[in-house]
């Protein structure tokens, strides 16, 4: 029986084309890759490799990698800030004075300051140093009074500013500190030596009767501003023959120099007292030696 190419095929003739080998091959190869995918993945791990492989030839462009970029941008600042409140509370924990303090803190860095440490950094300071820094009747109300919320200290090229801030984030008192004020050093010094071999105190040389005398003419509440710490002076043994006073003045003080003498041996003992005190003292020394 002879066929048009154009007739249809019967049922067995399409069964014979359909399962023929050829087709049978290519469905057991195709079910073999699709169960091989969703068993292993491998099309998606092909990909992936592909894509790390031109991944730095892609250019970065796009929203996707503005997105990325600002959100590692953001987190690098965030980081950042972190480690620096971290750094800047560590410093406050470990400063042992203002000074330490304010080379620890960083120009336009803030550190939250607890009363209580504030008041241990403020105690470190020699009495005179601390009431130059602030009248003590305020500091009392700031520091035990209902007023004072926190304190924070910012840090500032050489040295540091301390506010009080009330509840409702007001300033209601200030600090500025240099680092020459907050230095945490001995208000006296001793010398093995004379008045006479230190040139500061040329020229402002006084016997020490008539310098006591000097002083004791003076109001009783400015007596402690020429000298703060009596102890520095009752420790040494001998006598006072002579006292200097420093011809210049440095942030406020004048050095005193109290020349002792025993068993032939001269020492100078060196306090430092408030500028204005000594002025008042110069001015009734003044009219001694007239």
């Amino acid at each position: 029986m002879i066929r048009n190419w154009y007739d249809s095929p019967g049922a067995g003739e399409s069964a014979k084309r359909l399962f023929s080998l050829l087709n049978l091959s290519l469905m057991v190869v195709t079910l073999v890759v699709v169960a091989s995918e969703f068993r292993f993945d491998w099309v998606e791990k092909l990909a992936g490799r592909y894509l790390i492989s031109t991944n730095e030839s892609r250019p970065e462009t796009g929203s996707i990698w503005e997105t990325g970029r600002h959100a590692v941008n953001a987190h690098h600042s965030l980081d950042q800030i972190i480690i620096k409140n971290e750094t800047a509370r560590q410093t406050v924990r470990e400063a042992d004075s203002f000074q330490s303090l304010a080379r620890g803190l960083g120009a336009g860095e803030w550190a939250n300051l607890d009363k209580d440490r504030f008041r241990q950094l403020y105690l470190s300071l020699p009495r005179i140093r601390r009431n130059a820094l602030i009248e003590p009747a305020r500091l009392v109300w700031l520091l035990n009074g209902t007023l004072t919320d926190r304190i924070f200290c910012e840090g500032r090229m050489g040295g540091i500013k301390i506010y009080f801030i009330d509840s409702g984030n007001r300033v209601i008192h200030s600090i500025d500190l240099d680092d020459t004020d907050a230095a945490k050093s001995p208000e006296t010094s001793q010398t093995a030596a004379t008045l006479d071999t230190l040139p500061g105190f040329s020229g402002r040389i006084y016997p020490a009767g008539l310098f006591f005398d000097a002083v004791f003419k003076l109001p009783q509440d400015m007596v402690p501003d020429l000298i703060s710490d009596a102890q520095a002076l009752l420790s040494r043994t001998g006598t006072i023959q002579r006292v200097g006073i420093w011809n210049a003045s440095e942030n406020g003080f004048i050095t005193l120099g109290f020349e002792f003498v025993h068993l032939g041996e001269h020492e100078v003992v060196q306090i430092r007292a408030r500028e204005w005190a000594v002025w008042q003292l110069g001015l009734i020394l003044k009219g001694e030696d007239q």
